[in-house]
């Protein structure tokens, strides 16, 4: 029995041995993963940032939202691997044609209501003493907590607007405060010339 006891006793040995390694290529893996998943997790952020400037930037211009939405970050799951699809494999399928957007006028609302340009012209108009950025900025997110009013999207916007005429800016010292032009005088009909008799 001595002999089958130190064989129990060495194979038991081997898989302590075995388990132990495993163990530690275990946990090495976990930390490799999950240092691998901050990365991106980080990167998923910044994105999502970025994401958030473009469309306010982009609602800023003017332009119809007909980008399409991220994708929800609520479910942690892996998705599964693609399959291969005919374009893949050399034949490509004729493209669908998207239609175009509309264009919409900036003076009406749009289906999320006015633009962040025609929010920003109003509330200069409506001050009765200029106004830096970030007060305008503030405001603004105070009157419409629906939207996401970035402080760097809204200075954009009113150089935009200077740059139109469509409002003025002073500096004092090393602070810019902005304010509406004066509405242009309507002009008065000219006379027109009267036709030679014949």
């Amino acid at each position: 029995m001595p002999e089958s006891t130190a064989h129990a006793t060495e194979l038991a040995s081997q898989y302590i041995s075995q388990v132990t390694s495993d163990l530690e290529r275990n946990v090495k893996e976990q930390e490799r993963i999950t240092a691998e998943l901050a990365g991106l997790q980080e990167q998923l952020a910044t994105l999502q940032q970025d994401h958030t400037v473009l469309v306010t930037m982009q609602q800023a211009l003017g332009v119809p939202a007909a980008t399409p939405e991220p994708p929800s970050t609520s479910s942690a799951a892996v998705p599964s691997p693609r399959k291969k699809t005919a374009s893949a494999s050399g034949t490509r399928r004729p493209a669908k044609k998207a239609s175009a957007p509309q264009p919409e006028d900036k003076k009406t609302a749009g289906p999320t209501g006015p633009t962040l340009v025609d929010l920003i012209h109003q509330h200069v108009a409506d001050q009765s003493k200029p106004r830096s950025a970030a007060e305008i900025a503030e405001a603004l997110r105070r009157a419409h907590t629906e939207r996401t009013i970035d402080t760097k999207v809204v200075r954009t916007t009113l150089e935009n607007l200077v740059a139109k005429s469509r409002l003025h800016r002073t500096k004092q010292g090393s602070a810019v405060f902005y304010t509406a032009t004066a509405a242009p005088e309507p002009l008065a009909a000219e006379p027109q010339p009267e036709a030679p008799a014949s």
